[in-house]
C-alpha cells in the first residue's frame, strides 16, 4: 500500500518540535519535582549543547533520552505515570509512552546511569551526577555525552558527533582524554566530516 502524503505544512513541522519539547518538559518536572536525579540525554542533549553555540545548527529529534539511576524505578514511575506517560519495554528499552496512543517511537526513554546500554559498548553511561543545570530541566555534561555518543556510534550518533565538531564544541584537543577506541572514532570524523 502506498505511503499516504498530507499536504506540505509548517504548522505540521512545528508542532512535532514542540511535541517533543512538551513531552521533555512535563517528564522532566515530573522527575524534579519527585526528588529524582536526572538529565536529559541523547539527541536533546547534543540540540541543547549545539544551541549554546549556533542555533541554526540545531537538529530536531522525536524521542526524549532521560538518564536515572536504576535504583529510582518506582519513583520514575510513579513519577512520570502521573503527568500522562505508561509504561513499556521495547526490546529490551525501558520507555514511557505518551498516552494510550503514543509511539514508542516518540516515548520517553530511560538510559540507566552508570551501566553500559550494551554489552559490547566500553564505557557505561555517564552518572546523573554528570550533569550541567539548565533553565527547564538539566543535561548531560558534554564529556559524558561525548562518550556516550562514541559508545553507540550509530549514524544518528555520527551524526550528533558531527553537529558538535561542526560548532566547535568538540575538536581533536579531546583526543587524548578519550580511551584508544572513542579516539580512534573521533579521529575518524575528524579526518572526514562527510564520510
Amino acid at each position: 500500500m502506498p505511503t499516504e502524503l498530507k499536504p506540505f505544512s509548517w504548522e505540521r513541522m512545528i508542532s512535532a518540535v514542540e511535541a517533543v519539547r512538551e513531552r521533555a518538559l512535563r517528564a522532566t518536572k515530573a522527575l524534579r519535582e519527585a526528588g529524582v536525579p536526572h538529565g536529559i540525554a541523547g539527541g536533546n542533549a547534543v540540540a541543547a549543547w549545539v544551541a549554546r553555540i549556533d542555533e541554526a545548527a540545531v537538529r530536531n529529534t522525536r524521542d526524549v533520552d532521560i538518564l536515572v539511576r536504576r535504583a529510582d524505578f518506582g519513583r520514575i514511575q510513579l513519577a512520570l505515570e502521573s503527568v500522562g506517560f505508561h509504561y513499556h519495554q521495547v526490546m529490551g528499552v525501558d520507555c514511557f509512552i505518551d498516552g494510550p496512543n503514543g509511539s514508542p517511537s516518540d516515548a520517553v526513554h530511560l538510559l540507566y546511569a552508570a551501566e553500559k546500554v550494551r554489552p559490547e559498548y566500553i564505557l557505561p553511561s555517564a552518572d546523573v551526577t554528570e550533569i550541567e543545570p539548565a533553565d527547564d530541566y538539566d543535561i548531560v555534561s558534554l564529556p559524558a555525552l561525548l562518550t556516550m555518543k562514541l559508545n553507540s556510534y550509530r549514524d544518528k550518533d555520527r551524526m550528533h558527533l558531527r553537529d558538535m565538531l561542526s560548532v566547535g564544541l568538540i575538536d581533536e584537543t579531546w583526543l587524548e582524554k578519550l580511551p584508544p577506541l572513542h579516539a580512534d572514532r573521533l579521529q575518524q570524523l575528524i579526518n572526514d566530516p562527510d564520510g
